[in-house]
């Protein structure tokens, strides 16, 4: 089964409290601190596993928890460290933080194994706070807290080439005859419903990854059908491969088909729309002889001076494929080989700053409004875009963790009083 998304739930490790302790030692009265440090928290960790291509595991466990270090111990013994933990995905999965659905990291590139959350340092035992006025210091440092995220996890699939077209337009047939790749076919609508990646080898060149991404239908990207599924796939190719039915066997205009398949991008990504085409007319096969010159002059006619080469094919035979697929090795070529990765928007380590971070709760009599401020609230607010709904859900989920809502309670807020964090004004409602 292909999955392509799941929601997790990642945990670091808590760092292991410094230990009190005090040398105990026949024929020494007067021992001092040897308390050891706490052990440091296991990481969590995202690996590529080159021999995955689905996310369908993590359907079945949803959470992941690094161990914690533990406590320090007497005779200045160290705790042991937390083990990490690993968790192998699919080369292409991008990891995005589930409340505000900002790129973390994508798993693409050089980016093989990244450690997405560090565990908690470790305190330090009471050997450390000796000094000469203080010589059986009875405290130590507590270990850092765990860090946890809620994770959305997204599979793009990694392909130069995306083929992009109506159900039954050919996509499936067209792969299988020029890779490895052997795609369920038949003759019904929506009949590819995972993205099949195939290599393509040409003599004289490097070759290239081509994806058959499932058929589109006018609506995908407002989510209608299926098609809205599948084009996060076509998010890294660097030319796409428009496939119609040149003969027009289900009674569709090939024309109107390829604006309407530009329309579902641009409305999807309009960066995506952007990038270079061709245009592959299948099942040239099935026109008549005398007819086929007829029937590809308006396609051409209407997209070449556009700059969109057309390619007259047959997938089933073969005719023209050789010439559609050496344009599309050159055009790679002109583009360069470097893999589409989607840039870092979240960084969790600031959240871990964050904590560290004082702020005040108040209230203004003279305003009659409770205040929130301190650099803690102030890069919150730097970090968050309040404006989208996950933002704000963001927003009101730091407030609670960081006991702001408690504080606010305790100085005696009600329904419809007014909160201020600096610009930011908004009515309190439990």
């Amino acid at each position: 089964m292909f999955v392509d998304r799941a929601r997790i739930i990642v945990r670091s490790g808590k760092g292991g409290n410094g230990h009190v302790s005090f040398r105990r030692e026949k024929y020494v009265p007067d021992g001092g601190p040897d308390g050891g440090d706490g052990g440091r928290g296991g990481d969590v960790i995202f690996q590529v596993d080159e021999g995955l291509n689905t996310l369908i595991d993590f359907r079945h466990v949803r959470k992941y928890k690094a161990g914690d270090g533990q406590e320090g111990g007497k005779k200045n013994c160290r705790g042991k460290d937390g083990e990490d933990i690993v968790i192998k995905v699919p080369q292409g999965t991008v990891i995005k933080e589930a409340g505000t659905d900002q790129v973390i990291v994508d798993m693409s590139g050089d980016n093989r194994r990244v450690v997405l959350l560090k565990g908690g340092k470790g305190g330090n035992g009471n050997q450390h706070y000796a000094t000469p006025t203080m010589q059986a210091p009875k405290y130590a440092q507590p270990g850092q807290p765990a860090q946890e995220l809620e994770l959305n996890l997204e599979l793009k699939v990694i392909a130069d080439v995306g083929l992009v077209g109506f159900p039954n337009v050919g996509k499936s047939t067209l792969l299988s005859r020029v890779t490895n790749a052997r795609p369920k076919i038949a003759n019904y609508h929506f009949t590819t419903l995972n993205p099949n990646l195939g290599v393509v080898d040409l003599e004289g060149t490097g070759g290239f990854v081509i994806a058959d991404i499932p058929g589109l239908i006018e609506g995908a990207s407002e989510g209608v059908g299926l098609g809205h599924e599948f084009l996060r796939h076509i998010e890294r190719t660097k030319v796409i491969i428009h496939v119609v039915d040149a003969a027009g066997t289900e009674g569709r205009d090939p024309i109107a088909d390829i604006y309407a398949i530009n329309k579902e991008l641009e409305a999807y990504n309009p960066e995506i729309a952007s990038r270079p085409q061709v245009i592959a007319a299948n099942k040239i096969d099935a026109i008549y002889e005398g007819d086929v010159e007829d029937a590809l002059a308006a396609i051409k006619k209407e997209f070449e001076p556009k700059g969109i080469k057309v390619f007259p094919i047959s997938a089933v035979s073969g005719q023209g494929l050789s010439e559609l697929l050496y344009e599309v090795s050159h055009m790679l070529s002109e583009i360069g080989e470097d893999t589409t990765v989607f840039e870092r928007e979240y960084f969790p380590e600031r959240l871990a700053e964050l904590e560290q971070e004082p702020y005040t709760v108040t209230y203004d009599e003279e305003e009659d409004e409770y205040v929130v401020e301190g650099p803690r609230i102030e890069k919150m607010l730097g970090y968050t875009n309040l404006e989208s709904e996950k933002g704000f859900q963001f927003f009101q989920k730091f407030l609670k963790e960081n006991g702001i809502l408690e504080e606010l309670e305790k100085l005696g807020i009600k329904d419809g009083d007014t909160v201020r964090l600096y610009d930011l004004s908004f009515d309190y409602y439990k």
